[in-house]
C-alpha cells in the first residue's frame, strides 16, 4: 500500500517496487484516502510519505500513527524530506516498536538497493530508522529549548509570564511584528504542529516550563 501525494514520484516507486516482485495493491495522494485503502486491502506493509493534502503538513506521519494503533502489527514505511519530531516518536513508539521505519528521502531512499533492503525489514517486523532521524530525536529529548536562539528564549520567557505580543513588544522595544516572528521561530523549533491552533503558544509554555 503506498501513499506519495506527487503523481511522478508515485508512479515511479509502483514501477521499482513491481521491479522487484512486489505488488502494489493501491496507490493514493492523501492521507484520508490511505486509511480507506488500508481498510479495504489489509496490505503486507504500508509505505507513506509525511506531507500530503489538505495541509502539506504531516498528515501522512499522522494517519501512519493512527493506523498503528488501530493495528500494531501493521509494518509501516515512511517516506520524508525531513523530520517530523513529534509524530516521528509517536510511531516509533508504536505497538511494541517492531515493523517500523522512518527514512529520509535524499539519504537512504536515493539508493534503490537500501530502500528495497528497508522494505524487506520492516516488512519481517524490523525496525529501520534514517541516522539523521535518531540524531534529532535524541536532541530533542535531551533539551527542547536548546534550538532557540536567546532572543527566542527571552521572548519564550516573556511569553511563559502572560504576556501579550504588544506587551512583549514594548518590553523589548521592538515591534509587534518582529515579536511575532520571534513567536513563529519558537512554534516551528518546538516542533509544535500547526493542528494545535491556538494551544500551541499554551503548548509553548509547558514546554519552556518543563525544560
Amino acid at each position: 500500500m503506498l501513499a506519495e501525494d506527487s503523481v511522478l514520484l508515485r508512479e515511479g516507486i509502483v514501477g521499482l517496487l513491481g521491479r522487484y516482485g512486489h505488488e502494489v495493491v493501491s496507490a493514493v495522494g492523501d492521507a484520508r484516502a490511505l486509511i480507506a485503502a488500508v481498510e479495504e486491502h489489509a496490505p503486507d506493509i504500508v509505505v507513506t510519505d509525511v506531507r500530503m493534502p489538505p495541509g502539506f503538513q504531516d498528515e501522512g506521519l499522522q494517519a501512519a500513527v493512527r493506523l498503528r494503533e488501530k493495528r500494531p502489527a501493521l509494518p509501516v514505511l515512511v517516506l520524508s524530506q525531513y523530520v517530523q519530531r513529534t509524530y516521528a516518536a509517536e510511531l516509533l513508539d508504536s505497538g511494541d516498536g517492531s515493523g517500523v521505519g522512518y527514512l529520509l528521502k535524499d539519504h537512504r531512499v536515493g539508493q534503490v538497493e537500501e530502500f528495497i533492503e528497508a522494505l524487506h525489514q520492516v516488512a519481517d517486523g524490523g525496525t529501520v530508522v534514517d541516522p539523521e532521524v535518531v540524531r534529532q530525536l535524541l536532541r530533542r529529548r535531551r533539551d527542547p529549548l536548546e534550538q532557540l536562539t536567546p532572543r527566542e528564549r527571552e521572548v519564550l520567557a516573556l511569553i511563559a509570564e502572560g504576556r501579550s505580543n504588544s506587551a512583549i513588544a514594548a518590553e523589548m522595544v521592538v515591534s509587534e511584528a518582529a515579536i511575532g516572528k520571534h513567536i513563529g521561530n519558537i512554534l516551528t523549533k518546538l516542533d509544535l504542529p500547526p493542528t494545535a491552533g491556538t494551544h500551541r503558544r499554551v503548548l509553548a509554555v509547558l514546554t519552556y516550563l518543563r525544560a
